[in-house]
């Protein structure tokens, strides 16, 4: 997700809108995530550990929440994508994310199926929390497809949004709880990753 912000969102926004526009999009983006994840009870799966609710099924609904949360910024980014004029960018931001969320679902679906709750729910929950990713991508085509003057801006967005919750809490839970280690080899596949899909995409 780093390597597509800075790579295939920021790069063409500085090339279509400059560096102005670009820092715009950037900032208002970390701004309206900071103000959403303020607003919206939601719990992270580095600190699900430390919760002290009553009942797993609460745990397992705050942690879906935060990844409705993290789906948002993807989604924008897929739609910003595909409208942006750029070869492949929306196609190849898609299968990174696909592949990202693949743990992420995971990670939800553990501490709701601890408590007993049957497969079925736990797959509507996980597709219901998916949901988000689509409709912010529909967002992002109807948008920046209107108008090729917030394109730049979208691509600065979507990129903003995408560094704000990698910083603020993806890297945070991969590195949380002794994993190092991994979570610098998961980075430096992730971005060997990247670097093939936009070779075939690009």
């Amino acid at each position: 997700m780093i390597f597509a912000s800075c790579f295939s969102l920021i790069i063409p926004a500085l090339e279509k809108g400059g560096v102005y526009k670009t820092i715009l999009g950037i900032t208002a983006a970390a701004l309206f995530v900071f103000i959403i994840e303020k607003a919206v009870p939601h719990l992270h799966p580095h600190f699900a550990r430390e919760f002290k609710g009553e009942k797993g099924f609460d745990k397992g609904l705050l942690m879906v929440m935060a990844v409705i949360l993290h789906n948002l910024p993807e989604g924008l980014a897929v739609g910003v994508g595909l409208v942006s004029g750029v070869e492949g960018l929306g196609l190849m931001l898609a299968l990174a994310i696909a592949a990202q969320n693949i743990p992420e679902g995971l990670a939800v679906a553990a501490p709701i199926a601890k408590k007993g709750v049957s497969p079925m729910k736990i797959i509507g929950i996980t597709l219901i929390s998916g949901l988000a990713e689509p409709a912010a991508a529909v967002v992002g085509m109807s948008l920046c497809g209107f108008s090729q003057r917030i394109l730049p801006f979208g691509l600065a967005f979507a990129a903003g949004a995408m560094i704000y919750v990698v910083s603020d809490h993806i890297i945070p839970e991969c590195h949380s709880h002794g994993n190092e280690t991994q979570a610098t080899l998961g980075v430096i596949l992730g971005v060997i990753t990247m670097l093939f899909l936009q070779e075939m995409f690009g």
